[in-house]
C-alpha cells in the first residue's frame, strides 16, 4: 500500500482508488460513483467489513498506548480515496512513513488507511454498498443489481462457494468466479465472449457431438 500510495501522489491522478487481485471493477459504475464527489474534497468510499467501528491500541511515545476507534473500508472490497484528501495524509503515508504508522497501531494496511483519514485526519468514512468482497455471502445480492455495483469478488463463504448469481452462457467449471459472466454482459464484443460468434468450451462440445 505504501509503494502504491506514493505512485499515485506522483501520478497527478483525481482518485486513489485500491482493489485487490480477486476483485472485478465495473468501470461505468465506478466512474458514475466517483462523478458525483470532487477529487479536491476529503473524500474516503468503501465498505466496511465489521459492523461498528475497530479499536486499536495505538503505541505512544511515552511506550504506552491509547485506545483509539475508526472506521475502515475494507480492502477485500476495494475503496477511493480524493486526491484532496490523500494529500493530506502524506505526513502519515508518503515515503516508507506509511510503514511507521502501521507499526503504531499494528494492523493491516486497510486498517491503517482508515486510522489515518478517520483517526489522524477526522474525515469520516462514506460508507457504501456498492464495494463487495469474499466475505460478504454474495449470493444474496439480487441478480439484477449485479451489474450496477462497483467490485465484485469471489471466493469462500460458511465453507461454500461465494459467487454473485447471475446467469450466462458460461457454466460454474468454465466460469467458476462469475467474472466472465459479468464482463461479457458488460461487453459483449469481446472477441472470447459467446455472444460475439465464440462458443464456449462446453458449446464446442456439443457441436462435435
Amino acid at each position: 500500500m505504501s509503494v502504491e500510495y506514493d505512485k499515485f501522489i506522483e501520478s497527478q491522478k483525481k482518485w486513489f482508488c485500491h482493489v485487490d487481485d480477486d476483485n472485478y471493477i465495473i468501470l461505468p459504475s465506478l466512474l458514475q460513483l466517483l462523478s458525483s464527489y470532487s477529487h479536491t474534497q476529503d473524500v474516503y468510499l468503501g465498505r466496511p467489513s465489521l459492523d461498528h467501528p475497530i479499536e486499536a491500541a495505538e503505541r505512544v511515545k511515552s511506550d504506552g498506548t491509547v485506545s483509539v476507534k475508526f472506521w475502515f473500508a475494507t480492502g477485500g472490497a476495494g475503496f477511493c480515496i480524493s486526491r484532496g484528501l490523500a494529500l493530506k495524509m502524506s505526513p502519515w503515508a508518503s515515503l516508507g512513513n506509511f510503514i511507521t504508522t502501521a507499526e503504531k497501531i499494528r494492523l493491516p494496511d486497510d486498517c491503517t488507511i482508515g486510522y489515518i483519514i478517520e483517526a489522524l485526519l477526522e474525515v469520516p468514512l462514506t460508507h457504501t454498498r456498492l464495494f463487495h468482497s469474499h466475505l460478504e455471502n454474495l449470493q444474496r445480492l439480487p441478480t439484477d443489481n449485479v451489474l450496477q455495483q462497483v467490485t465484485l469478488s469471489y471466493g469462500g463463504f460458511e465453507n461454500r462457494r461465494n459467487v454473485v448469481s447471475i446467469a450466462g452462457d458460461f457454466s460454474l467449471a468454465e466460469d467458476p468466479s462469475r467474472f466472465k459472466t459479468v464482463h461479457c454482459l458488460l461487453y459483449p464484443e469481446t472477441p472470447w465472449c459467446p455472444h460475439n460468434g465464440h462458443p464456449t468450451h462446453l458449446e464446442s462440445k456439443r457441436t462435435v457431438m
